[in-house]
């Protein structure tokens, strides 16, 4: 019981020690993000912008470590979220002072934020209610990858405006090359580098926390060796002015502040919202990913999508704006030992703490520090989805990707969010064209049907293989890939002049575009020109509709279940175009004295055998039963059976006329490996176990040349699986 005791005081010991270091970080965090959010026209309202990240970093830290699946998550603001909701805020007050309302551009910023993040924490709550996550699995890369790599581009940029007060633009060249504002942007870039260079080979808890501290002393300590005094330091732009203590906005709840808000502008802002949403969603996936890589835990997206909706409303309603997983303070929480609860509400204690305590602490807060974060945060997502991803994708995909991000870099989110999707739909068009619709091909003299057949047939079949071609079709059929297969085919038909069955199986297909229809009526066209039929396979109910609009069901082609009977069809017609009628009732004689190479040696055969009728569907021997007798299978067909899960049967093989079944049963003597049923009434000569032991006892001539015929007949069957593996090979 003590042991027990000790060892959960230690856990909560060092999950404190974890959320203490997870704490300093998000308030370093949430000073920088609300330094990007809060800048240029919005920069005068600085202490509710730290005000609404320190309230975000608290609720998200408090309800993500009640409900998330991993304990030891930490969640709150995080770089890319901050982005887009800062071009939210952003062009929010650039309406407003287009529209004359410049002097009052906070509470309707505030407002749209927690409407933008209402909407977010709406979304994750449903996409977790009705177990949907999944669903933004399914976003293709380059989208997301754009998204995020214009994400790093638009905190790089937020940092030029944190440190300098300036736009990183064109406009703003001059005043950025000025001495003042180098030697900012040169403190803010040396920072960066060093958290860069520092981080990739320390991995220590404490690593991140102890460089912003060195970042802040080094400051004060050059401000101080320079003689610089702190309200001089504000004024040349080193530290952030004095801020005056706000308290909780809760804008949504203000009835008076909405009911002045101009919603008319509200439409416009929709793309922007819109990326609020997107990229929070893709955030919690992304991360929750990374965290599992981390940790090697097994997360619950639908979980973790709850939690967060459930925060970002609650955000919302308190005056915060959109959060989600933080990767890194995830990630250091856990290698800094944190594995419970307890760290995320620690996490929440700091950032209450420091908003209780006032924005007064931002007066000492050099811009540098708050910057380089920012840089250094920027060069990640740019460095991981616009660097290393050329690495990872196609020439087309990564060219999508790049594409998709200068088109937000220059026109916005809202350019982004349609021209992305747009982007994603013509790459996926393109790739998909690329991928061959042919799985394999054949013909009749490689690969054929389950049912084993006579060597007078087989001889047919080889000798007329090119009768039968066959084209096994895979994934999703548009226009461009179907046009492909037009053009396949008509080569094909052109090589082979004499076909007369062109099967097509669609049992790899997963769907068939409309536009697509028209090359596969021109494919019929080309078939009956050549004079063949044209067979289709495993069509879906689907895919049998657009076939029958088309007008080739149910009579212009053939249509089968499964391409072993539609081949089994086409081989007995192409037998019975090849076959002479030879009488066949006296031909058992002929046959086995073919098979044995000595008539006198079949006639023994015969002598030794019991004339055998079965009607359609009469069971010959069951699975199991002893092997007491082997069959030679004169005229009709049986089918071998094979007993699976719950009684039921599975037809694995059928044999024809002129072909023996149980010969390795006989030989072994072991028991029947699977039930053989007559499919059609037939006609077989069963020789018993007791008559082959006779043949190997007294007639040694007769069972060599009994067993040379069951090798070569086992032989040809092992080649022809072979010539089938290497079509399926193809």
């Amino acid at each position: 019981m003590g042991r027990a005791a000790n060892a959960a005081s230690v856990g909560w010991a060092i999950d404190l020690f974890a959320g203490s270091i997870g704490g300093v970080l998000s308030v370093a965090y949430s000073l920088s993000y609300a330094a990007l959010i809060f800048s240029g026209p919005l920069t005068p309202w600085l202490a509710y912008g730290v005000s609404a990240s320190l309230v975000t970093a608290a609720v998200a830290a408090a309800v993500v470590a009640a409900r998330s699946s991993l304990p030891f998550t930490i969640g709150g603001p995080d770089g890319s979220t901050s982005a887009v909701t800062a071009a939210l805020a952003a062009a929010m007050a650039e309406r407003l002072i287009a529209n004359g309302a410049g002097a009052n551009l906070l509470q309707p910023v505030l407002i749209v934020i927690a409407l933008a993040t209402a909407a977010t924490g709406v979304l994750l709550g449903v996409l977790g209610l009705t177990r949907a996550g999944r669903a933004i699995r399914f976003v293709p890369y380059p989208v997301i990858g754009g998204f995020l790599g214009a994400t790093g581009c638009v905190m790089f940029v937020g940092a030029v405006r944190v440190v300098t007060g300036r736009e990183l633009d064109f406009a703003h060249l001059g005043a950025l090359a000025g001495g003042l504002t180098l030697a900012q942007l040169a403190a803010a870039g040396a920072f960066a580098a060093a958290l860069y260079l520092v981080l990739r080979r320390n991995r220590h808890p404490m690593a991140m926390p102890g460089l912003i501290g060195a970042g802040v002393v080094a400051a004060h300590l050059g401000l101080w060796a320079n003689g610089t005094s702190l309200a001089r330091a504000q004024a040349l732009g080193w530290t952030f002015p004095p801020q005056q203590g706000v308290g909780l906005t809760a804008p949504l709840l203000n009835l008076t502040e909405l009911g002045r808000f101009p919603w008319a502008v509200l439409p416009s802002l929709a793309g922007d919202i819109l990326s609020v949403m997107f990229v929070t969603a893709i955030c919690i996936l992304l991360s929750t990913t990374g965290v599992e890589f981390a940790t090697r835990r097994e997360a619950d997206l639908n979980r973790e999508l709850g939690a967060f909706g459930v925060s970002n409303l609650l955000a919302a309603a308190l005056g915060g704006y959109a959060n989600c997983t933080a990767l890194s303070r995830t990630t250091l929480n856990y290698n800094a030992g944190g594995r419970g609860r307890a760290t995320g509400f620690t996490v929440a204690a700091f950032s209450v703490a420091v908003f209780a305590a006032g924005p007064g602490f931002l007066a000492y807060a050099p811009k540098f520090v708050l910057g380089g974060l920012l840089f250094y945060m920027g060069w990640n997502l740019i460095q991981r989805w616009l660097i290393e991803s050329a690495r990872r994708l196609s020439g087309l995909e990564y060219a999508s990707l790049l594409a998709i991000t200068l088109i937000i870099v220059n026109w916005g989110f809202v350019a982004g969010v349609f021209i992305g999707v747009i982007i994603g739909c013509a790459a996926f068009a393109i790739s998909a064209s690329r991928v061959n619709a042919i799985k394999f091909s054949f013909d009749g003299s490689e690969y054929r049907s389950s049912l084993d057949r006579g060597p007078e047939e087989l001889a047919i079949l080889a000798s007329r293989g090119g009768d039968i071609q066959g084209i096994s079709l895979q994934s999703y059929l548009f226009f461009g890939v179907a046009n492909n297969l037009f053009e396949h085919v008509k080569a094909l038909l052109a090589r082979q002049p004499d076909c007369r069955f062109l099967v097509i199986d669609f049992r790899q297909v997963i769907g068939l575009d409309s536009s697509a229809t028209h090359s596969f009526a021109q494919i019929k066209q080309a078939v009956d020109r050549a004079g063949a039929r044209l067979v289709v396979v495993n069509l879906t109910p689907e895919l049998q509709s657009a076939f029958t609009g088309l007008g080739l069901l149910p009579d212009a082609v053939t249509l089968a279940a499964d391409l072993d009977h539609a081949l089994e069809t086409c081989e007995n017609a192409t037998i019975a175009a090849g076959w002479c009628e030879t009488g066949e009732g006296r031909t058992l004689r002929e046959w086995l004295t073919t098979a044995l190479g000595d008539g006198a040696l079949a006639d023994q055969l015969v002598l030794a055998c019991e004339r055998v009728e079965a009607f359609e569907g009469e069971v010959i021997a069951r699975q199991d039963d002893p092997t007491d007798r082997m069959h030679f299978i004169l005229e009709g067909r049986v089918g071998i059976q094979v007993e699976i899960d719950g009684g039921r049967a599975m037809r694995v093989r059928s044999l024809g006329r002129h072909t023996m079944v149980g010969e390795m049963g006989l030989i072994t003597a072991n028991p029947r490996s699977a039930t053989i049923q007559a499919e059609v009434p037939s006609v077989l000569y069963a020789l018993s176990a007791k008559a082959f032991e006779a043949i190997k006892r007294d007639n040694p001539a007769l069972s060599q040349a009994l067993l040379t015929y069951v090798i070569s007949v086992m032989a040809e069957r092992m080649s022809f699986a072979n010539k089938a593996h290497g079509v399926l090979q193809r």
